[in-house]
């Protein structure tokens, strides 16, 4: 089967190679030569513009875009205009669920079917394999299965869960049609919601292992701005967060890939002092606070998660400035040097 790939970079680069060692060709379309180049290896035919892209494509074509969320809109409405009934679009991309609802329905008086692909695996997909979350018409999703099994992971990707027997379905294989346009993205969505919070907790976890000795290092120091350690004969642990991450990686109920990335950055950085802490959001976790709001479904956790994000970007600096100013104005108190 044939798949054209608007995007090559790392992911949209790791489908393709995953497709073609599978058999599969692909045509692709970069507006950074240097992105087909490298995929050179695997055959693709490689395309200098949307029109020629499209052109280069078998009927009933599969046009996949993987391209920022801000961009893909624009791109899926040229693709659009140079496609014809039939052929399928694919936004692979974390657009916003809302954005596929109505994209599937602009397309359908042309005839063109759309399919959102929720993408997981990030930049070790190529030998992972890629989870893939899928909401469009059932029958375009069929015609895609071939694909789709090519590029997600595969069953033996984990062991089987208990109780499951038979022929192992398309979720055991790494992709599941979630629902009609929109229930893709949807699904990635709160997965990511998921990501931030799971993150959230191994930092937060390991900053108070990072800070046990500080019983031991701190002794005897006092501040009046600050309440006093209590018992400081209770936090004197040097402790190796490095290897507290190796030993939880094997049989502990908290060990997750997620944990072995983590374990990694910690083995190369000990004192991760080549990262400056700023972490970005690139939309999902804010969408999947919007959809939890509309469904009154708690989610402190996956709140809590995010506003950090927003704090580790300064975003919080001039909040903090206005609780100094107040404490400073009721009780005369001063700021401390910062450490």
């Amino acid at each position: 089967m044939q798949l054209g790939m608007v995007g090559l970079g790392r992911m949209g680069a790791g489908i393709v190679r995953r497709i073609v060692a599978d058999g599969h060709t692909a045509v692709g379309y970069d507006t950074n030569p240097a992105n087909a180049q490298a995929l050179a290896d695997t055959g693709i035919v490689d395309t200098a513009s949307l029109p020629e892209f499209v052109a280069a494509l078998a009927t009933p074509r599969v046009a996949w875009v993987m391209i920022p969320a801000g961009i893909t809109g624009k791109v899926i409405d040229e693709l659009a205009e140079l496609m014809e009934p039939g052929d399928i679009i694919i936004d692979g991309g974390n657009s916003r669920y809302h954005e596929d609802i109505k994209r599937a329905e602009a397309l359908r008086p042309k005839g063109i079917h759309y399919v959102d692909i929720g993408t997981s695996g990030g930049v070790f997909g190529e030998k992972r394999g890629f989870c893939l979350m899928v909401g469009g018409e059932a029958e375009q999703v069929k015609h895609l299965e071939p694909l789709l099994e090519s590029i997600a992971p595969g069953v033996d990707a984990a062991p089987r869960t208990p109780g499951r027997t038979g022929e192992p379905s398309p979720a055991e294989r790494g992709y599941l049609h979630c629902g009609p346009a929109g229930a893709g993205h949807f699904v990635k969505m709160v997965h990511n919601g998921i990501e931030y919070g799971a993150m959230a907790a191994y930092a937060e976890g390991m900053n108070i292992l990072h800070k046990a000795n500080f019983g031991a290092s701190h002794a005897g120091e006092f501040s009046a701005e600050e309440t006093p350690l209590e018992h400081p004969e209770y936090y004197q642990y040097d402790i190796d967060v490095a290897d507290v991450t190796e030993v939880w990686r094997r049989g502990s109920v908290v060990a997750s890939w997620l944990l072995d990335l983590t374990a990694a950055a910690l083995h190369a950085d000990p004192n991760l002092d080549s990262f400056g802490g700023r972490v970005s959001d690139s939309g999902e976790g804010r969408w999947t606070l919007d959809a939890a709001i509309d469904l009154a479904v708690p989610t402190p956790v996956l709140a809590s998660s995010l506003f950090s994000r927003f704090s580790s970007r300064g975003e919080a600096v001039y909040a903090d400035k206005v609780l100094s100013a107040m404490r400073k104005a009721f009780g005369g108190h001063h700021e401390l040097p910062q450490k």
